[in-house]
This record gives C-alpha cells, sequence and structure tokens, in this order.
C-alpha cells in the first residue's frame, strides 16, 4: 500500500543547495522533507568533475582569525552556526578532491539531524492546491510550497547536425592512454572542456577545442565560471605550436566516415573561411542544463535562456507557477555567467537570503535588521564593518546588497544584510522614499575591462577618483523609490581594507550631504 504524507515544504535534491535550505528550514523548526534519489548526499559530486579536482577555492591560511571574513576564500562551507562544519576540517588542498565535499555534505546532514529521505526518486510532480510528489516506489507526498534542488541532472547539448555521433563529458574516458597518437576535437571552451584536454596533452597527437566564441578567462571576467588558471595549461601548447589549437569556429555538421570524424567549420574570426576537418575522437563538453520532465502540464515551469534554466522571479520562484522555488545552481538564471550563483560559495547567500524572504513572505516574520542611529558618524561605521567583514557582499558582487533604510522622519535607520539587489526595488523596501544600498563590486564592465595585469590604479590620496576604482571596492547608492540620488565610491584598496581618513572621511561627507536632503521620509503608496 502506498503511503502519503504532507509538509509545509519538499525539498528536491540533497546536494549542497538542499542541505542548505535544509539547514536553514531545520534551524526555523518548520515542518519539511528533503527526497534524495541517490543513498548519499551530493551524489552529481561522485561523479563530476570527471577528474574529481574542484575549482573551488579552500583557502585555509588567510591571516585572519574573523570566520565570516574568511569564508570570502572558502568557496565550499555551507553556512551554519558551527565551526565543526567548515570545509577546512575535511581538506587541506587550495583545489580539493570530489570525495572531501560528498564526505563533507554527508557528515553535515549528519550534523545538524536534517530530515533526508534517500533513495527516493521522484517520477511525477503535479498540482492542485498543493503540490503532489510521486517516487518511484508509488509514494505521495504533498506540500504547500515545493523547492527544486536538483541542479543540472541531464546534459547540454549544442545545435549541431550529427552532434549524437559524438562522446560526451559525462561518460567519455578519463584514461589518458586510450587516445594515444588521436586526433580529438572537443567542443566547448568551459573548465569541463579543457579539463578534459590538459589530461590529454601527453598522449593525444592532436587537440582541438572549438565553439563560436573566443575563450573567456576568469581572471579577466572575475566570473569564475570561466576558465580558471588551473584548467589552461593547454592554452601554452596552442600559441607555442605544439600541434593543439583554439578554434573560434561554427562546427556546422559532424559526419561518420570510414570510422572516423569529419567535422565542417565556419571560421569566426577568419572572414567566415570554410573547412573540414578529420578526427578520430569528438567530445562534446558543452555543460548541463535543468531536466524539467519531471512536472507535468498543471505545474511545468517556464525556461529560459536556451531552455537550461527555470525561469524566476527575484525571489527565485517560478515565473508562471505560484510557490515554486529554485535553488543552488538553478539560482544562476539571475545572474548567468556575471556573478556567482552557479555555485557554492555564491548560492549559499543566496539561500540564505531566500529563507529570510519566505520567513517573511509566509509567517510574517519581518526581515533581520539592525537598529541603529541615522547619523553620518554611524551609519559610516555600521557601512564600514560590513565592508570590512561582510563575505556575502564579497562573493555575490553587486548581485547581493545592505540596504538601510531610514525612516519614522528620520528618526530610525533600519540596517538589513545581503539582499539581493533585484528584490529589493521589486519589493516594499524600494517603496520608501529614504534609503541606501550597500555592495562590493569591480570598477569595469566585462566588455570594457582593459588587459587585467596592466590597470592603472587610481592614485590613494585622489579619492575624488574613486569612481574609477578596477579593483574591488565599496560603493553606496542612495534611493528614492527606486530613483538613484546619489552614488559614492570608496576608493579600492590591495588588501580590500578601508579603515584609514581616505576611506572615512568622503564617506562622512557623502551621508552628510544626503541625509541633509530633507528627503519626505513617508513610505510611496
Amino acid at each position: 500500500m502506498n503511503r502519503s504524507a504532507e509538509f509545509e515544504y519538499l525539498v528536491i535534491g540533497a546536494g549542497p543547495a538542499g542541505l542548505q535550505i535544509g539547514y536553514f528550514l531545520e534551524k526555523a523548526n518548520r515542518d519539511y522533507l528533503i527526497l534524495e534519489a541517490g543513498n548519499t548526499p551530493g551524489t552529481f559530486f561522485q561523479k563530476f568533475p570527471r577528474h574529481k579536482k574542484l575549482i573551488s577555492i579552500n583557502k585555509v591560511y588567510t591571516g585572519y582569525n574573523d570566520p565570516e571574513i574568511n569564508l570570502r576564500w572558502d568557496w565550499n562551507s555551507l553556512l551554519s552556526d558551527s565551526e565543526e562544519m567548515l570545509f577546512k576540517n575535511y581538506s587541506r588542498d587550495y583545489f580539493p578532491s570530489s570525495k572531501a565535499l560528498v564526505r563533507y555534505l554527508n557528515d553535515f546532514a549528519v550534523h545538524f539531524n536534517l530530515k533526508v529521505k534517500y533513495n527516493c526518486k521522484v517520477l511525477t510532480i503535479a498540482k492542485k492546491d498543493k503540490f503532489m510528489v510521486i517516487d518511484s516506489s508509488g509514494n505521495v507526498y504533498s506540500a504547500a510550497r515545493l523547492i527544486i534542488a536538483t541542479g543540472f541532472s541531464k546534459p547540454y547539448t549544442a545545435p549541431i547536425t550529427g552532434i549524437e555521433l559524438a562522446e560526451n563529458y559525462t561518460d567519455v574516458s578519463i584514461d589518458p592512454q586510450d587516445f594515444t597518437n588521436q586526433k580529438v576535437l572537443i567542443i566547448g571552451k568551459g573548465n569541463s572542456g579543457f579539463e578534459i584536454a590538459d589530461n590529454l596533452i601527453e598522449t593525444a597527437a592532436l587537440i582541438h577545442i572549438a565553439s563560436p566564441t573566443p575563450v573567456s578567462m576568469a581572471w579577466k571576467t572575475k566570473y569564475v565560471g570561466n576558465l580558471r588558471a588551473v584548467n589552461n595549461n593547454f592554452l601554452d601548447t596552442y600559441q607555442l605550436k605544439s600541434q593543439n589549437g583554439v578554434l573560434d569556429t561554427i562546427i556546422n555538421k559532424i559526419e561518420r566516415q570510414d570510422g572516423k570524424y569529419l567535422v565542417s567549420f565556419s571560421y569566426t574570426h577568419a572572414y567566415e573561411e570554410q573547412e573540414d576537418l578529420v578526427y578520430d575522437r569528438v567530445i562534446v563538453c558543452t555543460g548541463f542544463r535543468f531536466d524539467n520532465s519531471i512536472f507535468d502540464e498543471s505545474c511545468k515551469p517556464e525556461l529560459t535562456i536556451n531552455n537550461r534554466f527555470p525561469a524566476q522571479t527575484s525571489q527565485w520562484e517560478s515565473t508562471n507557477i505560484k510557490d515554486l522555488y529554485f535553488v543552488g545552481v538553478l539560482m544562476h538564471a539571475r545572474d548567468y555567467k556575471k556573478k556567482q550563483s552557479g555555485f557554492i560559495h555564491g548560492f549559499r547567500y543566496n539561500i540564505q537570503a531566500l529563507h529570510h524572504i519566505l520567513e517573511y513572505k509566509y509567517y510574517n516574520q519581518e526581515l533581520p535588521y539592525q537598529l541603529i542611529p541615522p547619523t553620518p558618524c554611524d551609519l559610516t561605521e555600521a557601512i564600514l564593518k560590513r565592508v570590512n567583514q561582510s563575505s556575502g557582499l564579497w562573493q555575490q558582487t553587486g548581485f547581493l546588497c545592505d540596504v538601510i533604510v531610514i525612516s519614522d522622519q528620520g528618526k530610525q535607520a533600519r540596517y538589513y544584510q545581503e539582499l539581493p539587489t533585484d528584490y529589493v526595488h521589486d519589493s516594499e523596501l524600494g517603496q520608501y522614499t529614504h534609503y541606501y544600498t550597500v555592495t562590493l563590486e569591480f570598477g569595469y564592465d566585462v566588455d570594457k575591462m582593459p588587459e587585467p595585469f596592466a590597470i592603472k590604479r587610481v592614485h590613494r590620496n585622489n579619492a575624488d577618483n574613486a569612481s574609477q576604482s578596477a579593483f574591488i571596492h565599496p560603493i553606496i547608492r542612495h534611493f528614492c523609490s527606486n530613483t538613484l540620488i546619489g552614488e559614492h565610491h570608496i576608493i579600492e584598496d590591495l588588501a580590500a581594507e578601508w579603515n584609514e581618513d581616505v576611506h572615512i572621511k568622503p564617506l562622512l561627507q557623502f551621508l552628510r550631504n544626503q541625509l541633509n536632503m530633507q528627503v519626505s521620509l513617508t513610505p510611496v503608496s
């Protein structure tokens, strides 16, 4: 006989995102259950990345004793109130093994007694008044709210004729000897493609990495999902003419001929020159996508970004299905290839913010804030303390912000921490006629970024030009009902420590000027 159970929340997936939201639900004493298809948390990381080395850094020795600051360089820990449950206790490697992450996630679930049901594969999700979830054993679960933490569970395949003939990153051999003296084409210029290429340098006769657009280096874009230095040894072999190549090209067609692959190219940076080349192996490394096949038509979420992500509001709620939320890498739809929501060190803060939003939305719990006197000195002290300490603002540059609302006719200031910037402007907070956002941001848009190792820095004694700072630095913006009233940049600092007169005095003066503007303090109706 099939069993039926009802909850406030169902969470699908016990990867890092599912465990992180589970931690907050458990702490708030909410009625929830996490359903996991595997027999342990983090089953994705049992197989990926294929060579078992994470590109999320684990810098154990930072010179700081503050746990919050140290999270700036700890990209694998989940947020919690336990010093024991920090990833540094599981690995000291700068680029740790995925095996250590799986062990950490398992212990995290046990340590916090999270409610996870393993070996529970979800087959169907429907919605009437509530969400109905059916697993492979015929058990039925219902919930008022559903949180999807499944990550990317299906490979993304580019629309290329004949691509189904190629091998895929998900299951191609990782033994270099299997490619001895072979000509190999890798489709995709992300970390997975270069991870495969670096592994084959010693044995393959020739390796080409191809996609329509040039390589994007993480050190230039500041997006850690672009090519990282740990995977870019292959670039030397190309530029120094060691039989390998990086091709900016459209792949028109892949065919099988005489046991080999005939691939037709149209080069995007060679006047659309066309060429056919022959390879022994073709490997597709074009990433993954969200699988929405488990949803029936009653609650099938809209998709976006080449159908790779579920479309979401600034609260990470489905744009077309009420009370359906997404966490983890799926949150990356809101900042795709710009910020760090696709990675633990980004989405852990998103999930914390989502938890606060859910508590406010469904349980009338106020968003957490601190009351501070609305004076220039007190606001300056509060802002500088946060930008010198916050890991969330540091990791999610510009995407998350602190918010200071001046209310009660200027007698009170409410300081909120680490909320999504878009949500602030979409919510009631954005209706106030006197509020400030505090962010940490880099100074250049990606398309305007000069050579990253030859940037002219702003002179530290010229704070008037702080807005020209290229490195990460604080920005304080004054809004009146989503209309930008004023903007102040604090000059960049090599150590990212903003505690000198050159940082303090200009901010004090800016706040004095803004507070004296006598903007009406009544919320806009």
